[in-house]
């Protein structure tokens, strides 16, 4: 399913300093029942966003005024527990594009590439470092530039650079899923068919 490419994210951080937030944190279970990918953002860290009577906790960030972002920094281990791809549905369909954590657990990764959300891992040093200027500077917008694969959070701080598997790397720049890219060599396919 073709999203839209990753270049260049400039945008408000969203701080959200838990670790081991597993998939059901991320979008409870009994919000599953839909045949298709679309209509899980309403339901994002739905037991944190809502009280018992469905009414907004105004304690929880993404219920605060202005804290609106398509950047999530949160703690190490994200997306952990079951492997449901619903994970990265429901934080794409929200609004986020990047995820910045300690580390991601490897099922939820895999996802995430897959429909368009740009997991970053960096070291816990550099982590300290992102949480601190977050807290420091809050309203400072971030650039994550996937071309150059770096984050530049603070003008007087240096950026920091980031991994990225290069195939990766490529189907989120053009905004291709495993899927489309395989498409895209149907002609390359047939070719070398016809010459063997």
């Amino acid at each position: 399913m073709p999203f839209e490419p990753i270049k260049k994210i400039v945008s408000p951080v969203i701080l959200l300093q838990t670790e081991n937030i597993d998939t059901d944190r991320i979008i409870p279970a009994r919000f599953l029942k839909s045949v298709d990918s679309s209509g899980f953002g309403k339901n994002l860290f739905h037991d944190w966003r809502y009280k018992p009577d469905g009414s907004p906790n105004p304690d929880f960030i993404l219920n605060q005024p202005g804290k609106q972002g398509k950047i999530l920094l949160t703690g190490k281990n994200f997306g952990c527990g079951s492997s449901r791809e619903h994970a990265a549905w429901a934080l794409c369909q929200y609004g986020f594009r990047v995820i910045i954590s300690s580390g991601f657990a490897d099922i939820f990764k895999n996802n995430a590439l897959n429909n368009g959300l740009l997991p970053i891992e960096v070291d816990e040093v550099q982590h300290t470092l992102l949480t601190q200027s977050c807290l420091s500077f809050p309203d400072e917008p971030w650039t994550i530039d996937l071309a150059s694969q770096s984050i530049t959070y603070h003008q007087s701080a240096d950026p920091i650079a980031f991994d990225i598997n290069p195939f990766r790397k490529e189907c989120l720049m053009s905004g291709s899923d495993l899927v489309d890219y395989l498409a895209g060599l149907k002609k390359k396919i047939i070719e070398y068919e016809s010459n063997h």
